[in-house]
């Protein structure tokens, strides 16, 4: 979806924020919508410390979002795209640690795993495309506001 609104094959859309931050999606974020709550997480095995590797090896979906955390930090990592189960790379050598997205931690203790630092909390985003927010406020504000009520309502 983020794409669509980037591109402006949509004015207004809802996206993950794993996915903006992934995608680096030049859009506005209006609205945390509060639902699909869960977070980025470094995970390795039990016991494991960040601190000991010179040079981390980190396996992940995210490559983006991985680099962005580890450089903010001033680490230098190798990173180490995968698709599918993650989880498996530490337990067969091929990575450190992972990062990936946590909601229970569930998946990570099933595979020996546990989160070693929380990155990022991610939840459903409403966004807008950049330009429509300028040249279409008037028709889309008055939606934005009424979401906002409606969650204002719902949370209270």
């Amino acid at each position: 979806m983020a794409t669509y609104v980037e591109n402006g094959a949509a004015d207004l859309g809802i996206a993950g924020k794993d996915t903006l931050l992934e995608a680096n999606a030049n859009v506005f974020e209006l609205v945390d919508l509060g639902f699909g709550t869960c977070q980025f997480a470094v995970a390795g095995k039990k016991g494991f410390d960040l601190n000991q590797a010179v040079k981390l090896s980190v396996a992940t979906k995210y490559p983006r979002v991985t680099t962005m955390f580890f450089q903010e930090k001033g680490r230098q990592i190798e990173t180490i795209k995968l698709n599918g189960s993650v989880e498996l790379a530490p337990l067969v050598g091929l990575s450190d640690v992972i990062v990936d997205i946590v909601e229970t931690g569930r998946t990570l203790k099933e595979n020996g795993l546990d989160v070693l630092e929380h990155m990022y909390p991610i939840s459903a985003r409403l966004v807008v495309n950049k330009a429509s927010y300028k040249t279409k406020s008037q028709e889309l504000l008055p939606l934005v506001q009424k979401i906002k009520e409606t969650l204002t309502v719902t949370k209270g």
